[in-house]
């Protein structure tokens, strides 16, 4: 008897445990209550952590954010799990990358970033740049095609219409005006060039890694929107709430004080001039 009681009990309680492991499950999988950030050290690291970290705290969430030091392992650890959001790259970058490694990344929202400047200890602006002087520039083709558009906008060359953004080399220079000689180095490599070369192209977070100030370029890129970094998720994560709360807490009027106040030089995508 006492046997058959016991058993009684065993057989009663499965579907009482069943019952509350689906319950936890549930929950689990429609809260998110931890979002784990990643983003290349420097500034926007600093945007994590000064200006979407404390608004997402106010929604509920407990941030983390994991600094990485080069443009392939962020998009890796979001795409095998260790992320759930990255902050360190442009559209062309994102599609290209996650193409080559057969990755199903989609991006969030675009965000305030530091554009390519033109720096010189020689010259005060760019009027006074002589025929025949040194300029560093990128050696990656996304960041020299950058570079060739800058000084396109300010009338020293002319480029071929047709440059690939990925494919972009000194090449597509069809027009020279002013006898520049370029040297090519590492895009981080380049703040050191403004020492040794009479000018150089320095992407803005290289720029900023080194202390130098934004506004003190003699002109500074007028980037566009493909060019401009952006939250990335896994695409399966674009419609969840954690996922829509980040895209939101970036649009709020809070997020833009921040990127005025602490990140001043940062060109504002377009969706943040209507």
């Amino acid at each position: 008897m006492k046997k058959f009681f016991l058993f009684a009990i065993i057989i009663l309680s499965i579907p009482l445990l069943t019952a509350c492991g689906g319950e936890e499950g549930s929950a689990d999988a429609s809260e998110k209550e931890t979002i784990r950030f990643g983003a290349t050290t420097g500034p926007y690291s600093d945007m994590v952590t000064k200006a979407i970290i404390p608004l997402l705290k106010e929604k509920g969430y407990e941030v983390t954010n994991k600094e990485f030091t080069d443009y392939v392992q962020p998009n890796k650890a979001l795409a095998n799990g260790d992320l759930d959001a990255n902050l360190f790259q442009h559209k062309i970058y994102l599609e290209s990358f996650a193409k080559e490694n057969n990755l199903d990344l989609s991006d969030v929202i675009t965000v305030p970033t530091a554009p390519m400047g033109v720096y010189s200890n020689t010259y005060e602006d760019m009027e006074s740049i002589e025929n025949g002087s040194t300029m560093g520039v990128p050696n990656d083709p996304t960041n020299l095609a950058r570079a060739l558009t800058v000084l396109e906008d300010e009338g020293l060359i002319e480029v071929d219409d047709s440059v690939d953004p990925l494919r972009a080399s000194l090449k597509d220079i069809e027009k020279n005006k002013k006898e520049i000689e370029f040297v090519e180095v590492e895009a981080g490599q380049l703040p050191r060039l403004v020492e040794s070369e009479d000018l150089a192209m320095v992407p803005g977070n290289y720029a900023l890694a080194a202390g130098m100030d934004l506004l003190d370029s003699l002109a500074l890129e007028d980037m566009p929107d493909d060019y401009r970094n952006r939250v990335a998720v896994n695409t399966d994560d674009l419609e969840t709430p954690f996922v829509k709360d980040i895209k939101e807490v970036i649009e709020s009027d809070e997020f833009e004080k921040i990127m005025d106040e602490e990140f001043k030089g940062f060109g504002k995508p377009q969706w943040m001039k209507e």
